[in-house]
């Protein structure tokens, strides 16, 4: 799993590379709960899912803590480009209703 990140006009984008499952369940929380903390300059958040090549329900339960955590502070959370896979998972499990798909 690799997470990049960029600030761009006050907008935090989030690329996840890999597997998001019960393995890299704890580096994912960390790292993002890190990059959250850090950064300063945002106001919203792109979750880039284009390279997101699995994802459990532990991962979900990791982008739902995310969403809780941001949505306290006024941030919104947006998915940009999902993968086929995440996007069966999006669709199955109701994500989209908390975290809206963009283009």
């Amino acid at each position: 799993m690799q997470i990049k990140s960029k600030i761009h006009n006050q907008t935090l984008y989030i690329l996840l590379s890999g597997e998001l499952d019960e393995h890299t369940a704890s580096y994912v929380r960390k790292t993002m709960d890190t990059i959250f903390d850090v950064e300063k300059n945002y106001n919203q958040i792109i979750m880039d899912l284009s390279e997101l090549t699995f994802m459990d329900s532990t991962g979900v339960g990791v982008l739902i803590g995310r969403y809780k955590k941001m949505n306290c502070k006024g941030k919104p959370i947006y998915i940009y480009n999902p993968s086929l896979h995440a996007e069966k998972i999006f669709k199955m499990s109701g994500l989209y209703e908390i975290m809206p798909k963009i283009s």
